[in-house]
């Protein structure tokens, strides 16, 4: 069981990934979450054409929405763009009026803003890894993303 070292609390453990087949295109996300013994696999999709940031974005939400107390969770990306955008950026963008340095919109608000929403009532550490690098979560949330993305592309069947 993961214990958080400053805390002494149990901890979460989210191992999230998300993409597109092209970017832009349809995508999926997938999200792994671990409490002790216990593991969810969560993953969905989008048809209309999205992309991998959009995607990224969205695992990670999904899975701390999915949270119906305040734990300590430690988030897992792949995505420098997630974690870098969550750590470092978000606090410029909303100073800022949800612009960029360079005066700009931010690319996909909506899911940032989302996203800090869903950080809010928990303790929240996020980590980067290389994707595609064997690290046995990521790998899974990647294969998720991929039945995101399989699924939401799928036809619907005739009735």
């Amino acid at each position: 069981m993961s214990v958080d070292a400053v805390t002494g609390q149990q901890v979460v453990t989210i191992h999230t990934d998300g993409g597109c087949r092209p970017n832009p295109g349809p995508g999926g996300w997938g999200a792994v979450l671990r409490f002790g013994e216990h593991v969810r696999e969560m993953y969905g999709g989008e048809r209309e054409a999205t992309t991998n940031n959009r995607m990224e974005l969205t695992a990670p939400i999904m899975a701390l929405e999915t949270l119906n107390r305040p734990c300590t969770v430690h988030v897992f990306t792949d995505s420098t763009y997630v974690r870098s955008g969550i750590t470092s950026w978000l606090a410029g963008w909303k100073r800022n009026g949800w612009k960029t340095s360079t005066k700009q919109p931010v690319k996909n608000a909506d899911l940032w803003q989302r996203l800090e929403a869903a950080c809010e009532r928990h303790e929240v550490e996020w980590f980067w890894v290389k994707g595609h690098a064997g690290v046995a979560d990521n790998e899974l949330a990647d294969q998720l993303a991929t039945r995101g993305v399989e699924e939401a592309t799928r036809e619907a069947p005739s009735r």
